[in-house]
């Protein structure tokens, strides 16, 4: 804990040090010593999960009061069972394949100079994130495995829950002989402290927030450090004409509903005009206890669909709400989302290949799907264990970042003898 005479500034520095110094030991560390450390982390999460409920019941209990949506609580919430798909997730981290030291390809010169390519830790993550507790975990994770450390900068709202996982996790991280400051929870909700985390260049090297627009709108303005934004799940869902029906209702009902507070939910649906089951998947949804926004023609189709406004096709609800809007075939549907989607996870629904071809190659999201459910938009649904974040940016890494994006490369060159002429 710190001192309460440090400004956030000191405070930031501190745990930069102690970060730079762990990073040092962890880059050095066997694959085997940080799998066995998540493996521990992985149990002591499940034997303190009782304390780590009863934290969360603090949390849920203040924000509920402070008037959080249900759907961020649905966020916020953990019981035994999040814990125990929590522990699952840091277990599969250690499982995964290890990426350092990987040679990403090798060529030799005309003068003989052979020179590779190979993965190395980033150093120092900071990471910032709102609402789900788990992030603690996942990140925690992911960073060791990757030989980096990490400083975690987690939401007021999750406070108590954020430092009963941490301690979890520092428990299964010294069992291993790691340092325990190899992960590191900023301890105060001081918004100045996040400030001096953006401005700390010569302690870290990339910084990923995991929230909504205002957060991520502030990282980029005031950071100092490199930024992998995790961006709006904006998310589409479009309708074929030549979709089955049957599929499509399973599908879109899916996608909307089955979790509305996480960033791969669809938040619009776009529907083809020849597409003849329309007022059945609006009635879908309806049923599923979905508030439906539309266009005229989707208003028309039911009473209880309310009119869309311009605001809703840019929206992000992460509630049970849904725009829904006609359009004529697939150009219209990748028109619309290249205007109004955050470039994360968009879907087509179809049975024609052609058609579905045309949709993968000219939406310009992270993630694009053919008759799957955007809720899919998740590392560990892609086997790359719990995951950092959905990068909707360009650079470095994109889509679900895990291990592979935690890393970067350096060059190595091996002579024997050669001079520049």
């Amino acid at each position: 804990m710190n001192d309460l005479t440090q400004t956030p500034e000191m405070l930031i520095a501190m745990l930069g040090a102690r970060a730079r110094g762990a990073a040092a030991v962890i880059a050095r560390a066997s694959d085997a010593q940080k799998a066995d450390a998540l493996r521990l982390a992985a149990q002591a999460l499940r034997d303190q999960a009782p304390a780590i409920i009863a934290a969360n019941a603090r949390d849920m209990e203040n924000a509920a009061a402070n008037g959080l949506s249900p759907a961020m609580l649905d966020r916020l919430k953990l019981d035994e069972d999040r814990i125990a798909g929590a522990a699952a997730g840091v277990e599969q981290v250690a499982s995964l394949a290890n990426p350092l030291g990987s040679v990403i390809d090798t060529q030799v010169r005309p003068n003989g100079l052979e020179l590779s390519r190979v993965r190395v830790p980033l150093g120092v993550i900071g990471i910032i994130y709102e609402s789900r507790p788990n992030v603690t975990a996942d990140a925690a994770a992911l960073c060791l495995r990757a030989g980096n450390a990490v400083i975690l900068r987690g939401g007021s709202e999750a406070k108590e829950s954020n430092r009963a996982i941490h301690a979890a996790m520092i428990e299964g991280i010294v069992a291993a002989g790691l340092p325990a400051d190899v992960v590191q929870l900023v301890p105060t909700t001081d918004r100045a402290a996040v400030g001096a985390l953006l401005k700390a260049s010569e302690f870290v090297d990339l910084i990923v927030p995991r929230g909504g627009k205002s957060l991520v709108a502030r990282v980029q303005e005031e950071a100092r450090v490199p930024v992998l934004a995790h961006l709006d799940g904006i998310n589409h869902s479009y309708v074929d004409g030549a979709a089955d029906p049957a599929m499509a209702e399973k599908l879109v009902v899916n996608a909307k509903m089955r979790r509305t507070g996480i960033c791969g939910s669809t938040e619009t649906v776009l529907i083809d005009r020849a597409y003849g089951s329309a007022p059945a998947l609006v009635q879908a949804l309806l049923d599923a206890r979905c508030e439906v926004r539309g266009d005229e023609a989707v208003q028309a189709m039911d009473a209880r669909v309310k009119p869309a406004s311009d605001e809703d096709w840019d929206t992000e609800y992460l509630d049970a709400i849904v725009s829904i809007r006609l359009v004529d075939g697939v150009e219209e549907a990748i028109a619309h989302i290249a205007a109004h989607a955050s470039h994360h996870t968009d879907a087509i629904i179809t049975e024609d290949p052609a058609v579905a071809d045309h949709f993968l190659g000219a939406v310009d999201s992270a993630i694009v799907m053919w008759n799957a459910s955007t809720q899919f938009a998740d590392g560990g649904e892609f086997g790359l264990g719990a995951e950092i974040g959905i990068s909707t940016g360009r650079l470095h890494a994109r889509g679900p970042v895990a291990l592979e994006g935690l890393t970067t490369y350096k060059w190595i060159v091996r002579g024997t003898g050669q001079t520049r002429p």
